[in-house]
């Protein structure tokens, strides 16, 4: 009876092990992060305050198993980051954009088009940092980052039409 308790309880370890390892050595799942191709706003852009038709977006997005989401934000980078003094210019309201979408997801590429970001009249010229997340199913997460100009002078509107 010892015995067989004994060899018993070798072969239940051993099961125990089995499973702990083929578990371990399982496909890690998906680790490819997604790939952006930011194509507008380039860097460095000069972007028109209070332009109505909208800041003219474009992007392709693409990973090799789904994407989930992606997101866009827009903040001043008026000091460095310090996010401390608003520039001068007389308006003391930073632009600040940020919206996550969904409307790609599933999909392994995709082509953004939109002109959802719109600054208003009153927002504050200067720096800012443009950043664009892309995150897949797995979790995995990148982001491509932009400097961009406000200005109530330079830059172009929007000319850009659709057909």
């Amino acid at each position: 009876k010892m015995k067989t308790r004994i060899y018993l309880s070798i072969i239940g370890l051993m099961a125990f092990s089995f499973l702990f390892v083929s578990c371990s050595k399982d496909d890690e799942g998906d680790t490819v992060k997604p790939v952006i191709n930011l194509l507008e706003p380039e860097e460095g852009a000069v972007l028109k305050i209070g332009d109505a038709n909208g800041v003219h977006f474009e992007m392709d997005i693409a990973d090799n198993e789904a994407i989930a989401s992606y997101k866009i934000n827009i903040h001043n980078n008026f000091d460095g980051h310090s996010h401390t003094r608003a520039s001068e210019g007389g308006t003391t309201k930073p632009f600040a954009f940020e919206r996550t979408y969904t409307d790609k997801a599933g999909q392994k590429q995709a082509r953004v088009h939109n002109h959802d970001i719109k600054i208003p009249a009153d927002a504050t010229p200067g720096n800012y940092h443009l950043m664009v997340y892309c995150l897949d199913r797995s979790g995995n997460e990148t982001y491509v980052a932009r400097n961009i100009v406000l200005s109530t002078t330079g830059g172009v509107e929007s000319e850009h039409h659709h057909d």
